[in-house]
């Protein structure tokens, strides 16, 4: 079997990659020879394995995280007229979600450390008008909002957690999305557990995850089964076409017994990285708590940060930025507001590569060439 998973030397130019087994290409073909496509009977199997894995009673997946935030906020009632508040230290994705609803994003501060906005900066920023918070779980790390949880629920404020890096991450012994609140996942080509592209909701009860599964069909209520036995269908309400097809849930079903390998690859990774790095002057390591988190990445803040980006390109070594703030973008400039620690860490952050198959040998090239550039 060839390499599915290939390293390209100490040039690392291929670290973006999804990490395959090897049971996913025979998946995708099975799904291809059937002829059906889109959701199906294959998706069901993925929705059932992941809840499953989870412990939770239903899982609804979809075509992307960022529909499923969509979709999450959409049932939970949210739309013109409120505001949900959302870290801007994220991907624009999950400010594009609110907007989509026709709401208002609210721009909320992190934490230095860890790059989350937790309860205090939650806290900070609320408004008569909040309707809705997006927590981003960042890196992988949980957030806890407990100490807000009754000034919350005493407002009507619904919590729906981006947790697009935080598959298999745990928080007070449960997973991420078993905790009772509404949460989206992302299982894009190189999250922590892949289907190619897609997405997945927890919904808070039976009636969500129909409300859910109807949107993501266009508004249909019958079934893809049910419409092919009929002559008409019947269109209740808004909807997407936001499904899973049987192509990306096949990767996915492929993936999913794996999954403990992956979790203890990217711990491993992450500490890797925490040992190589630690004591380099200028450095400082974004905490993901990784003794109860699957790590998505792994981010540190540096000075000169434009200047080692470049340096570790110019090395062949495939660093990234995650994120530019969201409230300094021309898009989302109406709702701009002083946020000066994320500011401040916008000029400093910088992701270095985190493939599941880099080796120690692999870390300590790339810790050798941020030192070199700090230099």
């Amino acid at each position: 079997m060839p390499d599915l998973n290939p390293m390209n030397g100490a040039s690392f130019a291929q670290n973006a990659r999804p990490f395959l087994y090897g049971g996913e290409e025979e998946a995708v073909q099975a799904v291809l020879a059937s002829g059906q496509y889109g959701h199906g009977e294959v998706t069901e199997r993925f929705e059932r394995a992941v809840a499953d894995f989870l412990g939770v009673d239903d899982v609804v997946a979809v075509a992307s995280g960022t529909v499923a935030l969509h979709l999450a906020l959409a049932v939970a009632g949210i739309g013109p007229g409120d505001e949900v508040i959302v870290p801007s230290m994220t991907f624009c994705a999950s400010v594009q979600a609110i907007c989509a609803t026709g709401a208002t994003p609210r721009f909320a501060e992190v934490n230095a450390g860890s790059l989350c906005a937790g309860p205090e900066e939650i806290s900070d920023a609320l408004t008569p008008a909040t309707r809705a918070v997006v927590p981003v779980l960042y890196g992988g790390r949980a957030v806890d909002l407990t100490p807000l949880r009754d000034e919350l629920g005493a407002r009507s404020i619904v919590l729906v957690e981006d947790a697009a890096h935080a598959f298999g991450s745990r928080t007070h012994g449960r997973y991420v999305g078993a905790t009772g609140q509404l949460t989206c996942f992302s299982f894009g080509p190189i999250k922590n557990l892949t289907c190619g592209q897609g997405g997945a909701i927890v919904p808070r009860s039976a009636q969500e995850a129909e409300q859910v599964r109807r949107m993501r069909l266009l508004g249909m209520t019958e079934s893809p089964d049910e419409r092919a036995r009929s002559v008409s269908y019947t269109v209740s309400g808004p909807g997407l076409r936001a499904h899973l097809s049987q192509l990306n849930a096949a990767i996915g079903l492929a993936q999913l017994p794996h999954f403990p390998q992956m979790a203890t690859a990217r711990r491993t990774l992450w500490c890797h990285y925490a040992q190589a790095l630690d004591g380099v002057p200028g450095i400082e390591v974004v905490d993901v708590q990784v003794g109860a988190s699957v790590p998505s990445l792994f981010a540190v803040q540096v000075p000169y940060r434009e200047h080692v980006f470049t340096a570790l390109r110019d090395n062949g070594i495939g660093v990234g930025t995650h994120y530019p703030p969201n409230h300094l973008q021309p898009a989302f400039a109406r709702w701009r507001r002083p946020l000066p620690v994320t500011e401040r860490i916008g000029k400093r952050i910088l992701t270095l590569p985190f493939h599941p198959k880099m080796t120690g040998h692999d870390v300590e090239t790339v810790a050798e060439a941020v030192r070199g550039a700090l230099r």
